[in-house]
């Protein structure tokens, strides 16, 4: 069943419901209720028609305008209080929930003295002011309460659509991070391999092809690695990508594989693991991982001489990182979109990370739960 049909149902029901409650009612107020005129067949039209109208729910000042007429002159002209001041507060309550603010505030100005008139014409009315308050109140409390129920859901759906804004932005920025360490990583792979193959290329042409070789094999990787990463965007087209083509879960266990690359690419790096290896959270392998491949790049980009030490301590409860590498510069840090990303990853995984230099040294370290 549509929502639309269930909308429709739910009104029919609530006319129904207060057509009901009215016309049966209408008997006893001619018996207990004080009035000035005795219930007749235009009371019970009156009250069919405000309930009718209550239950009008698409257009809520249409509704509530015939509503409260009907009412009006139901008191006015000196039938008893009963149960179409309740369908004046459904109708009002409706309006406040539905209705854009001003012309909801400018409907219930213009029907509340509308609906006091009967103040001095129905002997039921109570004397002096006393006589202004039932009426009064049922305009003011169900508007009240309509009103406040409106905020809380606008509320409470603002918050779910900042909530959701937040998600898709911080899913935005970890691909980003994603494409970032993996293209970033190749192309410093490949231009240090390219100027290799543009210096030897005529004094050693199998120089140059073992460097086209490691180009060749640097692109074919971070290609896999993006098209897995960019399956994630449209997950429905990583199905028809060949498993051939998919390249291995970046974790700590390839860490050994990333140093060959590194040292094919020209850079010196020593790899030293200490501590029984173990299963890792996914997502805390991953991010030792991409620390230690955006280390290894900025080396590759930035050093002033290309050696780097990669140091894995495996202990209790906690992974151990360090990646230190010669500098010149002594000076505070500039954090890029790399080094950025790189805490984002370990703050996401609740661990911690430390990025300086010191002693001729430029040091990131990295502990992470595990």
């Amino acid at each position: 069943m549509t929502r639309a049909n269930r909308d429709l149902i739910g009104n029919l029901v609530l006319m129904g419901f207060l057509a009901v409650l009215g016309v049966v009612s209408l008997p006893l107020l001619n018996v207990w209720g004080t009035q000035s005129r005795p219930i007749d067949a235009w009371a019970v039209v009156l009250v069919v028609v405000a309930a009718i109208s209550a239950g009008l729910r698409w257009w809520p000042l249409i509704s509530f305008g015939i509503c409260t007429i009907s009412a009006s002159v139901y008191l006015i002209v000196g039938y008893p209080y009963g149960s179409i001041l309740l369908c004046v507060a459904v109708a009002t309550y409706t309006m406040a929930r539905r209705e854009r603010m001003r012309p909801a505030v400018l409907a219930a100005g213009i029907a509340l003295p509308l609906l006091l008139v009967h103040v001095f014409t129905n002997a039921a009315a109570l004397d002096g002011l006393w006589g202004f308050l039932p009426g009064s109140a049922w305009i003011v409390v169900p508007f009240s309460v309509g009103l406040t129920r409106r905020l809380v859901v606008e509320s409470a759906a603002r918050q779910r659509a900042e909530t959701e804004r937040r998600a898709l932005d911080e899913e935005r920025l970890r691909l980003a991070s994603e494409v970032h360490d993996i293209v970033g990583h190749g192309l410093a792979a490949i231009q240090m391999q390219a100027d290799i193959a543009r210096h030897v290329r005529g004094r050693k042409p199998e120089q140059a092809d073992i460097a086209l070789d490691a180009i060749s094999r640097a692109s074919a990787e971070a290609l896999a690695e993006l098209r897995v990463t960019l399956a994630a965007i449209a997950p429905h087209d990583a199905t028809t990508a060949s498993t051939e083509s998919r390249a291995p879960t970046p974790g700590l266990a390839r860490l050994a594989d990333l140093c060959a690359r590194m040292r094919e690419s020209g850079v010196d790096v020593d790899l030293a693991i200490t501590g029984t290896p173990r299963v890792l959270d996914p997502a805390v392998d991953v991010a030792g991982y991409r620390v230690v491949q955006e280390s290894l790049t900025n080396v590759a980009k930035h050093a002033s001489r290309r050696h780097a030490t990669v140091t894995l301590r495996y202990v209790l409860a906690a992974v151990h990182l360090e990646v230190v590498n010669p500098t010149a510069h002594a000076g505070p840090v500039s954090e890029g979109f790399g080094i950025t990303g790189m805490r984002r990853r370990v703050d996401a995984v609740g661990g911690e990370i430390l990025v300086g230099t010191g002693d001729g040294r430029f040091r990131v370290i990295a502990v992470l739960p595990g």
